[in-house]
C-alpha cells in the first residue's frame, strides 16, 4: 500500500514552495531529492552529527529527524541561503576539509552570529558540540567561528 501524499507549503530560503510529501518523508530527503538542494548533507541519519543542520523558523534542527510535513507554514533556511562572503573566516581558519560536516557547521555558526547572546551563558565549544567533525580537530572550526562573530581567534 502506498503512502498518501500530504500537500505542504513553506518558505525555502526566502521563496515560497509547495510540494507533496509522504508521511514518513524526512525534511533532509525532501530538500535534497525532491527540491534539488544538495548542500545539506546526511552524516549519521540519527541526529548525532549535525551535518544536516538547517534552520526551521530560525532554529537550528537536524533535518534527518524532522518529518517533511512539519515544515508546513514555516520558514526553512539551508546552507544555500548563506552569502559566500560569510564563509571566508571559516575557510581562512581551516574549518573545512572533507566538506561532509561543513553545511551543518556553517548553519550553526551563522545561527551563533545572529544569536551572540547565547555565548553569555554557554561556551562556543558547547554551542558547536552538536556538529561532529572527523577531519579538523575542531580548533579551526572554533577559530573560524570566533573570527566570523568578531571575536579574537587564538593563535595556532
Amino acid at each position: 500500500m502506498s503512502e498518501a501524499a500530504i500537500a505542504i507549503s513553506f518558505s525555502l530560503n526566502g521563496s515560497p514552495v509547495s510540494i507533496n510529501v509522504g508521511a514518513s518523508d524526512r525534511l533532509l530527503d525532501t530538500l535534497r531529492y525532491a527540491l534539488g538542494l544538495t548542500g545539506t548533507k546526511e552524516g549519521c541519519g540519527e541526529g548525532e552529527c549535525g551535518a544536516c543542520t538547517v534552520w526551521l523558523d530560525g532554529v537550528p534542527v537536524n533535518s534527518c529527524l524532522v518529518p517533511a510535513y512539519q515544515a508546513r507554514g514555516m520558514r526553512v533556511d539551508t546552507v544555500e541561503s548563506v552569502e559566500p562572503a560569510t564563509l571566508e573566516p571559516l575557510l581562512v581558519h581551516g574549518a573545512s576539509q572533507c566538506g561532509a560536516c561543513t553545511p551543518g557547521v556553517v548553519m550553526t555558526a551563522c545561527w551563533i552570529a545572529a544569536h551572540r547572546e547565547v555565548l553569555a551563558s554557554h561556551s562556543l565549544r558547547e554551542v558547536m558540540a552538536g556538529n561532529l567533525c572527523r577531519c579538523t580537530g575542531y580548533d579551526g572550526i572554533i577559530e573560524g567561528v570566533q573570527a566570523m562573530i568578531g571575536g579574537e581567534p587564538r593563535s595556532r
